[in-house]
């Protein structure tokens, strides 16, 4: 379950730099802002920026869709202000931009929701209240309806996107956008436009995990995307940045190696093993796990 969170945000690093060479490290603020919309749709009222207002006070299934369609419409407004003004400029300007993004970001978030814990509701298909179980048991394990279903979306969203980028006409432009992005210009493929869209998805996905995210451990708060924004980084490079399933699979990897870490060795040292898996994976196969290497002609 953990890992299919950080794979979702993992999708989000590896599509934005397989096309623009860029690691946007906002991404864990959309993760964020993903949490904190889902919770304002599911609730009758909420204090924003200070003054309590009113809302729709939606079921979950309805509150994370229209949270990610808002997200994606904030990762192409950041794409737009902060990172298209740089396509031509040194990488170093774009992963400063990126950096100060992200700060910005935490603050907005500071500013609309308070800098203390917000309790995400509980969401009656889970948790019992309709006088369903709310685990079954295997073997010893108890494992809740809602790990599963989280395996369940990150599994389905993974197929369809990947079905989107190899087998439609947009998803053709994409890769030949992280091709060559020149060429593609030439070949009549609206370079800016594809870079939009992979905002959307990209952004979309994180704030997919957000409300998951903030469903299983019950809480958002204005800095909870760093460390699990780190990590899926960290798992995008585990599977081979750039690529989609690599994406999957080093998030997958990444959270299980964590789960397992923390239970037979220490919890004490969670967030550890990740940055020991990024430093071994570095020293051995920099490429990642389905990553290649790509030779650069003379």
């Amino acid at each position: 379950m953990l890992g299919s969170l950080y794979a979702l945000i993992a999708v989000g690093y590896t599509m934005v730099y397989g096309i623009i060479e860029l690691i946007n490290f906002a991404f864990g603020e959309l993760f964020m802002f993903g949490a904190f919309i889902s919770i304002a749709m599911m609730v009758d009222s909420m204090a924003i920026f200070g003054q309590q207002v009113n809302l729709p006070g939606l079921h979950f299934l309805l509150a994370v869709p229209i949270s990610m369609a808002v997200v994606a419409g904030m990762g192409v407004a950041i794409d737009r202000v902060a990172y298209r003004p740089l396509r031509n400029a040194p990488r170093l300007a774009a992963l400063i931009s990126a950096i100060g993004m992200s700060i910005l970001l935490q603050n907005v978030a500071q500013a609309m929701f308070g800098s203390s814990q917000v309790f995400f509701p509980d969401i009656g298909l889970f948790t019992g209240d309709n006088g369903l179980p709310k685990y079954i048991t295997v073997s010893n394990a108890q494992i809740t309806y809602l790990q599963i279903f989280v395996v369940a979306v990150t599994v389905l969203a993974m197929l369809i996107l990947n079905f989107f980028v190899q087998r439609t006409r947009i998803g053709r432009a994409m890769r030949a956008a992280a091709q060559d992005k020149s060429t593609s210009a030439l070949m009549g493929v609206n370079v800016n436009r594809v870079i939009a869209i992979t905002f959307i998805i990209g952004s979309a996905m994180g704030a997919l995990a957000g409300g998951m995210y903030g469903a299983i451990y019950h809480f958002a708060k204005p800095d909870m995307g760093f460390i699990p924004g780190l990590k899926a980084f960290i798992a995008a490079v585990l599977g081979g940045i750039g690529n989609i399933p690599g994406a999957f699979l080093g998030g997958i990897t990444l959270g299980v190696i964590e789960s397992l870490g923390s239970a037979y060795i220490s919890s004490s040292y969670r967030d550890a093993f990740a940055f020991v898996i990024l430093i071994l994976l570095l020293v051995f196969k920099p490429s990642g796990l389905l990553g290649s290497h790509i030779s650069e002609k003379a």
